[in-house]
């Protein structure tokens, strides 16, 4: 269970981890700077199992994972948004960031709301507030990607033993 942190629509990928940080890669110093131009106070103040809660196209912009990485690298333990940018929802997933499209549940979660959120049944609590909503469960080989860490996590496991 985590403190909700919500943000609007079309929040891009400059917002989630500013270009001017992009000299480096190491996860930590991303996360220390994440979402810095959307909430000065989130890096700060994120808590290790905290929820981000979005609207519609969530991590447009560049196709860099710098921003999936800053998130998950600052504790998030998953990102609920009525809908992403392919190329986030793509590379959030590649690094083992747990993402899921919920509508209802945005629209029913508010800023510091406790949320829990089971991955493996996509179900949503807004504990907060008692309400549930259900948002689609990644199939069993996502799971496992997730699970890993990532693709590359991912592979070289399942390619250990070949």
């Amino acid at each position: 269970m985590g403190r909700a942190w919500k943000f609007g629509h079309d929040i891009d990928t400059d917002a989630i981890i500013p270009a001017r940080y992009m000299n480096r890669s190491e996860p930590e110093y991303l996360a220390a700077h994440c979402m810095e131009d959307a909430d000065i106070s989130f890096a700060g103040s994120v808590k290790n199992g905290d929820i981000i809660v979005a609207g519609k196209n969530f991590g447009c912009g560049s196709s860099r994972e710098h921003a999936p990485i800053a998130i998950k690298a600052a504790g998030v333990k998953a990102v609920i948004a009525e809908s992403y940018a392919r190329i986030f929802y793509r590379n959030a997933l590649n690094i083992g960031m747990p993402i899921l499209e919920c509508p209802e549940a945005v629209a029913g979660i508010e800023a510091g709301d406790e949320v829990e959120v089971d991955l493996v049944s996509g179900r949503i609590e807004n504990k907060t507030k008692k309400a549930s909503f259900q948002a689609r469960p990644f199939p069993p080989f996502m799971q496992e990607l997730i699970n890993a860490g990532g693709l590359i996590p991912y592979v070289k496991e399942k390619t250990k033993n070949a």
